[in-house]
């Protein structure tokens, strides 16, 4: 978390342990030769589980600060709430329109701006500023396709307090 002035910036945090219980169940199901429950979200090889602890519940949307070193294409999807897979599997429900998709096409020069569709992206901004006001944490699920890796990506969102 970064604050500057009457904003603040918070980046994306990989959560580690969320993704690897995560690729568990998807091993699992694979080893037992199970099918995943109706409606179930399992996590792709290329997506982790990404989060953002919000300091204060009472945030505007503010900007998103994006990097992405070469190319390829990160989307960004919200999860509507807080599940523990430990006890209940991720649902294909509790994920938000719209989704934050950011890119690079591969011909496109390394220091030319990253491509995003603007109007989602705000309103994407927006939806977890409202959803920030009834929780500490948000978690995200991030894919990365197209030659895009984790380890290119910062990812930040800026807030400002409500007035």
């Amino acid at each position: 978390m970064e604050a500057e002035g009457t904003r603040t910036r918070l980046d994306f945090q990989e959560d580690v342990k969320l993704s690897e219980m995560m690729r568990l169940r998807v091993s699992s199901l694979q080893r037992s030769g199970q099918k995943r429950q109706d409606g179930e979200r399992l996590l792709l090889p290329h997506e982790a589980i990404y989060r953002l602890d919000f300091p204060s519940q009472e945030l505007s949307f503010g900007r998103w600060f994006f990097s992405l070193s070469g190319h390829g294409r990160v989307t960004v999807t919200g999860i509507s709430q807080h599940w523990t897979p430990d006890l209940t599997p991720l649902m294909t429900r509790q994920l938000l329109e719209p989704i934050g998709t950011f890119w690079r096409n591969v011909g496109d020069p390394d220091d030319s701006p990253l491509k995003c569709l603007e109007a989602d992206m705000q309103e994407f901004g927006e939806r977890i500023a409202e959803l920030a006001k009834v929780r500490k944490v948000m978690y995200f699920l991030l894919a990365f396709k197209d030659g895009a890796e984790a380890k290119n990506l910062s990812c930040s969102i800026e807030f400002t307090p409500e007035k």
